[in-house]
């Protein structure tokens, strides 16, 4: 089931691992990206989003309960020490046998990289227009975790939305990232937050009708190191 890049192995030497998705079809999650909503913690009414956390439990998903997000400055410099209160994920998309397939897919790899049993799913769709969409306002960070996980579900009518990988956030013009990639829908990047600092590049509309790119944003554990 789990499809590594060239020069990965699973004892956590690790870094990043690009998987195709291919048991089952993203498209079942589309309707559930239309009803995000906006994310208030950020100008341009471009972002929405909903997040939850969950406990894995012989190979099921638990939700835990509702519990605000706080990142630190030190991973987040726009929105850290920002107490944010995001909605809960919807209960038909949390109960699609899917998307707990999706989950445990990602939770694999926290089972060989990670102590924790806990998983957060942030749910988010950036929207562009006339003006541009952009996935990481806040640069090239980390999100103080242990692993990440960003799924691909849909890109419509945009140009951008590349993913880099950064050994170092103060890296010089001439340093290429390590990994530099545009997900495509159905997959799956996962990367060593502890090695890694990630960036996603702006998303453009492809004409006046705007556009959309919706993402599942995973992470071990649930909850960023300075808030358990």
């Amino acid at each position: 089931m789990l499809t590594l890049s060239q020069d990965q192995n699973l004892n956590c030497t690790i870094s990043y691992v690009l998987e195709r998705l291919s048991s089952f079809d993203v498209a079942q999650f589309l309707p559930s990206f239309d009803n995000l909503p906006r994310d208030p913690y950020l100008d341009g009414n471009y972002r929405f989003r909903r997040f939850s956390h969950f406990k894995i439990s012989n190979h099921h998903l638990v939700q835990l309960p509702h519990i605000a997000f706080l990142q630190s400055k030190t991973y987040n410099p726009l929105l850290g020490d920002v107490t944010r209160e995001y909605l809960e994920l919807d209960d038909a998309l949390i109960h699609l046998p899917a998307f707990q397939t999706l989950v445990l897919e990602f939770f694999e790899f926290c089972q060989r990289c990670s102590t924790f049993d806990e998983v957060g799913v942030h749910q988010i769709r950036i929207t562009a227009n006339e003006n541009a969409g952009n996935p990481a306002p806040e640069g090239i960070h980390r999100d103080g975790v242990d692993l990440i996980g960003i799924a691909c579900i849909h890109r419509e009518h945009i140009d951008g939305g590349e993913t880099h990988l950064y050994p170092s956030k103060h890296h010089t013009p001439d340093q290429k990232p390590a990994f530099t990639k545009i997900l495509e829908p159905g997959e799956l990047l996962v990367v060593d937050d502890r090695q890694f600092f990630h960036f996603t590049t702006p998303v453009k509309a492809q004409s006046p009708q705007g556009g959309f790119r919706d993402v599942f944003v995973f992470t071990c554990p649930g909850l960023p190191h300075n808030q358990r």
